[in-house]
This record gives C-alpha cells, structure tokens and sequence, in this order.
C-alpha cells in the first residue's frame, strides 16, 4: 500500500536470473530497509554483489521461498555439466497463485515490525489481497479446467508450478540440459516426439529469444505461446492478478 515505497531490481521482461549488478542498484539497497527476494539460488549469480556493495548493516534480508513446497529438488551429486541446476529446487514458485498467497503473508509478517503503527493496515491490505486473488484463481480454473491433461512442451524449467496447479502436462524441453543451447540431435528427437503425440504447444517466457522455439515449434507441428513471466513484463501486466489474466488468457487461446 501507500505506507511502503517499493523499487524492484529485476524486471519483469528480464531473465531473472541474469542481472547486471550495477552501481545503482547497489544504491537503492543502500537505502532499504527490507530487502525481498525469491531465493531458492535464482539470483545468486548478482544478489550477493549488491548486498555486499550496498554496506548497509541495517538492511533485513527476507527469503520468500520459506514455506513454499518446492518442486524438483534435485538428488545426488550436481555439476555445471548438468546445466544450470538450481540445488536447493525450481524457483520459479510465483507462477502458482497458491504460493503467491504465502509469499503475501511472509511480506506483512516482516513489515510489521518494522512499521507497528501501521500493522493493523498491513494487515487489512493483505486480507484484500488474498480475497482479490482467491476470487480471480477460481475464474482462472473454471477458464482452463477443459485443458487439463494437455500435452505439451516447453523451451525452459520454468513453468512447473503453473503446470501443475493447472494440470497440464509438460512431457519435455528445448533445452535439453537447463540454461545451455540445445544439440541438434536434441532438437530432432524433440520434433519427432512432438509430432508423434501432437502435442498442442510449446511454452517460452517472453524474454527468450523466439528464434529457436519458433523454429521448434514450426517443425513440431504446433504453436509458439508467448507467457509473461513478472509483474511488469509487459504493458498493462501492472499487478500480480494481471500477470495470471494475461496467462491464462494465453493458455486458454493457445491450448484450445
């Protein structure tokens, strides 16, 4: 609400996972109180730079995946050979509003104490949220209850959680190991597969390159859906109740 003053590092039309630790970045956690973040490792590769460079001793560090049922973590011994294995599970856990709910609570919980004057609001605010949300989950499955069971594919680990909360199934990847181009005797195998089981489309955030999917997706005999994947991703996609509108409506189209 209007009581807090929220700046975000990453974007919503970024990778997350690749983000330029820059100078100015470093500044806007100099002046934070709070500082929120997905966790599970997906900005390790530039969260810890800022924090560093920030020095700022007060700063409270908020892990949002605490509590969340994390899917797909892996066992046994892991490489870069692997690709890029996140060890400690998938973090793309915001893409199920379930989890979104959580995450909501864990914000609230951490910004009372460090505004009790303004706990009753905080609280009050989050009730509005989760009954918004819950109200709009229940119009996303009614649209998307049909599609459930559908096949398909999609070009990066990303997109587990909202398969699973809506029942799709995801039966393989364009990327064969995580975050590394795929080999062409992937990619043929890939296309073989998909026109054999005529899988009805093939899924990619709306920051990767269209070039592969699109080729992919041509010679597999589907579609190419485009998904945003952030808050702010695109033009219009301002909260996170719109960025499930625009997916399901997506999904909804493609999938059909």
């Amino acid at each position: 609400g209007e009581r807090v003053k929220v700046e975000s590092i990453a974007k919503g039309f970024q990778d997350p996972h690749y983000v330029e630790a820059k100078p100015s970045y470093m500044r806007l956690v100099n002046r934070a109180r709070v500082l929120f973040f997905v966790g599970l490792q997906l900005e390790i590769g530039w969260l810890p730079l800022l924090v560093q460079g920030a020095r700022n001793p007060s700063l409270v560090q908020v892990d949002l995946s605490q509590g969340i049922a994390v899917l797909e973590r892996p066992t046994g011994p892991i490489s870069r050979a692997q690709g890029d294995i996140h060890p400690e599970g998938n973090p793309h856990y915001w893409l199920d509003p379930r989890n979104g709910v959580l995450m909501a609570r864990r914000v609230a919980q951490e910004l009372k104490p460090l505004a009790p004057a303004d706990g009753t609001y905080f609280e009050q605010n989050l009730k509005l949220f989760e009954s918004d949300l819950s109200s709009r989950r229940q119009r996303w499955e009614e649209r998307v209850a049909p599609l459930r069971g559908t096949e398909v594919v999609a070009y990066h680990k990303e997109w587990e959680y909202l398969a699973k909360w809506l029942g799709i199934s995801i039966i393989d990847y364009v990327e064969d190991k995580p975050g590394i181009p795929p080999s062409p005797r992937h990619l043929e195998s890939l296309i073989q597969t998909m026109r054999q089981r005529k899988v009805k489309a093939l899924l990619v955030s709306n920051f990767t390159s269209p070039t592969i999917p699109q080729a992919v997706a041509e010679k597999g005999g589907t579609k190419m859906v485009v998904l945003p994947i952030s808050v702010g991703g695109e033009k219009g996609i301002e909260s996170y109740g719109d960025l499930f509108d625009a997916i399901i409506v997506r999904l909804a189209e493609g999938l059909k």
